[in-house]
């Protein structure tokens, strides 16, 4: 004999009689029970699964190609929206503020690779009749284009930079 049991979303919480034929049946059959049931599936596989990932993130890509416009469209039909959304990040502006995160750029926002390492290389000449072709040493201090008072050559310190 089957037994009732409760459904395992804490909103519905209804008894209900579980399917023999699924395996740990613990959501009743609503609409609103099944979404509660897929939203967690689908957070604990995006977690552990990462071609499920890849391809979630493929298929959103794919949608925003194809939709190209759809935020600017959906904030001109909606202005309540915008009016809300800006309403409440003020709220969220103040709230950050108050945590003395007054910084609210993303630090990572882009990150310049350089694949140039600050240190001492060898210059080699590429061609040359000359008959010695010993190379030459050269320190080479790199200085980022967002240090601009570093980038004075009367302000640079050599021997702190020096390895």
């Amino acid at each position: 004999m089957i037994q009732m049991i409760r459904c395992a979303n804490s909103a519905c919480r209804h008894l209900f009689l579980p399917n023999p034929h699924v395996k740990n049946h613990r959501y009743c059959n609503s609409k609103d029970c099944q979404r509660v049931r897929k939203r967690l599936w689908q957070r604990e596989k995006m977690k552990t699964d990462p071609d499920y990932r890849l391809d979630h993130r493929d298929s959103q890509q794919g949608w925003i190609k194809e939709n190209p416009h759809y935020w600017r469209q959906y904030r001109s039909e909606h202005p309540e929206y915008v009016t809300r959304n800006r309403l409440l990040q003020r709220e969220r502006d103040t709230r950050r503020r108050s945590r003395n995160l007054a910084n609210l750029a993303k630090m990572d926002a882009s990150k310049q690779t350089s694949f140039i390492k600050p240190g001492t290389y060898y210059l080699f000449p590429a061609k040359s009749e000359l008959a010695k072709m010993d190379p030459s040493s050269h320190k080479y201090l790199l200085i980022p284009s967002s240090y601009p008072f570093l980038a004075k050559l009367d302000s640079v310190d050599s021997s702190a930079f020096s390895p």
